[in-house]
């Protein structure tokens, strides 16, 4: 074939792979809702070498961080099926349980490829799960003791493994040992053979010979480690001699020791907790909104990969991994929608080609499936185990008596769920058809929770919630991310704010003032008398900033750093005493100011109280229409920034500073000429 006709031949192959790639980004994209910027930068990641695998001489290694339940494993499944590639895909679960493998070559990663159907030079896949869970440094920083799969880092820096010479030198040994042994027994068997020989009509030679072989587990490792073409069944009859002559060879010429898997492409994936310590550790937390656990995840960075991977394994380990880590945001409110639509689609459809009968769903039934499914440091499990237990068995019973109600599917039967907040008789799902109407019970236990609260406790809270959030408001000039008094998670409510990433001297008498705000506000609506315990752990974080703000940050009257101190070699200022008087006066100071601060705002304040007691939330754009306040705009979910508060406006102070020409300003300006 001329060069032109292999020029042509390779573009046509590049472009039909190209557009491969293409369509099977899409298919995944359809398949698994909410991770489409990921699905894009994985298939980036393998695009050379799914297109020009003759230029690959070393494992493609791509790291897959998540929390439960993202699609990780999902994702890299279906990408293998729809590469052509699943009958070259192992998938090793790094905790030391894979399966498919024997107990013998389960610690081997070496022996599992050689197990499986991925042939040595070529293109396979090979997953690496749960990688969290092998660790190689203790919680206290020193070298854990690890047996299994030790070969794994071989494998990821070039993709070539040494033979196990230690299996061989085993095997050897186990057959030496077996000759010496038969050896010994046939001694003994003729010394016998004078006294029963007659008597039996057989020697002791000839009825305990055995013959020499090797195990089905040798023979397997035999094969893998000197790369043979024989069976395992001819392997199983070679007699010694044979076996060591073949030793020999190998140990003689060591050209073709190493098995090559350069051309592996390795996904390593795992949840990774030290990196999302802030929400892995909240799995009860079902009221966080979603948006607000994926603006907290969608910051994490390569930096925050490799911190945490510092906590389990050694920087040569971690440099083998290379740099492709790619990470995983727990899901939005919008991704959980879609879940639900398509979830619950799907059981409409197969209740009707099993029944004939067409349903369709109220919005109040997505709304409550959300309501008591989602929890959005967990992901998708609990949301499906939710949806089954609410749609299963209602859809089968609703069916049933549609059919006695004479549906045929030419007319639809209309669900709604009635959370029965109001009404009595619990939650229940109500069906629907003509003039018909029947309702099913269902379980929806977070409703439940979120219900348990009395009139006079909501009351409390809501007056209690108000106070912070509109404080904060106020002082911040944005509302809180959330504010709830309906919480299943614990009884009580809660303000979320934006984290900061640095605080002024009046950023923090302002975050003093919004911890009181909920003490101030009690006294406004119940009186001094009425003021409750509510308010501990607001006092706590009060105090604890107002101190910080004199003794650690010389935001007070004094300079130097106050605490205490057991060590004499610490140069610290211990004389805490003096400034106790000077936080208390903080503290009194910012609650009177929150006060008054709620009361020249009682109309606003009002109108959240009312929202939290009819909805148990006030959403943030409500609370800005309520005050008029032009808050800070929101960034974009899909910004690395959603989840920081912008600082104050320092580079327009700095530009304000240099155009009125202070004399630092023109000294330094004279100073850089100088040195230009």
């Amino acid at each position: 074939m001329s060069h032109p006709d292999i020029s042509r031949d390779l573009h046509s192959t590049l472009a039909e792979r190209t557009r491969h790639l293409q369509a099977i980004a899409h298919s995944l994209k359809a398949e698994l809702f909410g991770i489409d910027e990921i699905i894009d930068r994985v298939i980036d990641s393998l695009r050379a070498w799914y297109v020009l695998p003759q230029l690959i001489n070393r494992p493609v290694v791509i790291c897959l961080w998540g929390l439960t339940g993202t699609g990780k494993t999902q994702l890299v499944r279906r990408l293998a099926q729809h590469l052509g590639f699943y009958d070259r895909f192992i998938e090793v679960q790094m905790d030391g349980f894979s399966h498919g493998s024997g107990h013998r070559s389960a610690g081997s990663i070496s022996a599992m490829l050689a197990e499986s159907g991925i042939a040595e030079g070529a293109p396979g896949i090979l997953v690496l799960d749960e990688f969290q869970r092998f660790r190689t440094v203790d919680a206290s920083g020193k070298e854990a003791r690890v047996e299994r799969y030790q070969d794994v880092w071989a494998l990821l820096s070039d993709g070539r493994l040494p033979p196990s010479l230690s299996v061989l030198g085993e095997i050897e040994s186990s057959l030496a040992w077996a000759e010496y042994d038969q050896d010994r027994r046939a001694d003994d068997d003729d010394e016998e053979d004078d006294e029963d020989g007659a008597k039996t009509g057989q020697t002791g030679k000839a009825k305990r010979k055995r013959r020499l072989q090797l195990s089905p587990w040798e023979a397997q490792e035999f094969k893998r480690c000197l790369k043979l073409r024989e069976s395992l069944l001819e392997i199983m009859t070679w007699k010694p001699d044979e076996i060591q002559a073949r030793l020999r060879a190998f140990r003689a010429s060591q050209d073709n020791w190493e098995t090559d898997y350069s051309k592996l492409l390795v996904f390593v994936s795992g949840n990774l907790d030290e990196m999302y310590a802030e929400t892995a550790k909240r799995v009860e937390d079902c009221d966080t909104d979603a948006d607000i656990f994926h603006a907290l995840t969608k910051k994490l960075s390569l930096i925050d990969v490799k911190k945490a991977l510092a906590e389990r394994f050694k920087p040569e380990q971690i440099a083998r991994l290379g740099n492709n880590h790619v990470i995983y945001p727990s899901f939005s409110r919008a991704t959980y929608v879609r879940l639900i639509l398509s979830i619950c689609d799907r059981y409409v459809s197969e209740i009707q080609e099993s029944s004939g009968v067409r349903f369709v769903l109220d919005a109040s039934v997505y709304e409550q499936i959300y309501a008591n499914a989602v929890f959005p440091a967990q992901g998708t499990r609990p949301l499906f185990s939710s949806i089954h237990a609410i749609l299963s068995a209602t859809l089968v019973n609703a069916a049933l008596w549609a059919l006695e109600q004479g549906a045929t599917g030419s007319e639809p039967v209309w669900l709604m769920l009635d959370p029965g907040e109001v009404t009595p008789g619990g939650p229940r799902l109500v069906a629907r058809f003509r003039l018909a109407r029947r309702e099913f019970p269902v379980a929806l236990e977070l409703n439940r929770l979120k219900q348990r609260a009395n009139a006079d406790f909501r009351a409390l809270l809501a007056v209690h919630e108000a106070g912070h959030g509109l404080v904060y408001a106020l002082l911040f000039g944005r509302a809180p991310q959330e504010i709830r008094i309906n919480v299943a998670s614990f009884e009580g409510g809660y303000n979320s704010y934006v984290k900061r990433k640095a605080w002024s001297k009046r950023n923090l008498l302002d975050s003093v003032c919004v911890s009181l705000a909920g003490r101030a506000a009690e006294r406004l609506v119940f009186g001094e008398s009425g003021c409750t315990t509510g308010a501990e752990r607001d006092l706590m974080q009060a105090t604890a900033t107002a101190a910080r703000h004199v003794r650690h940050l010389g935001f007070g009257t004094r300079w130097s750093r106050t605490d205490v101190t057991t060590d004499s070699n610490d140069n610290l200022n211990t004389d805490v005493a003096a400034t106790n008087r000077e936080i208390e006066a903080i503290l009194a100071r910012e609650h009177t100011r929150a006060l008054g601060l709620l009361e020249a705002h009682a109309g606003a304040f009002m109108a959240v109280v009312d929202a939290l007691m009819a909805h148990g939330s006030i959403a943030p754009e409500e609370l800005a229409e309520l005050l008029g306040l032009p808050l800070a705009p929101v960034t974009p979910t899909g910004s690395a920034e959603a989840a920081v508060e912008p600082l104050d406006a320092y580079a327009d102070q700095l530009k304000a500073f240099k155009a009125r020409g202070t004399p630092a300003a023109v000294g330094a300006g004279r100073l850089l000429r100088a040195l230009a």
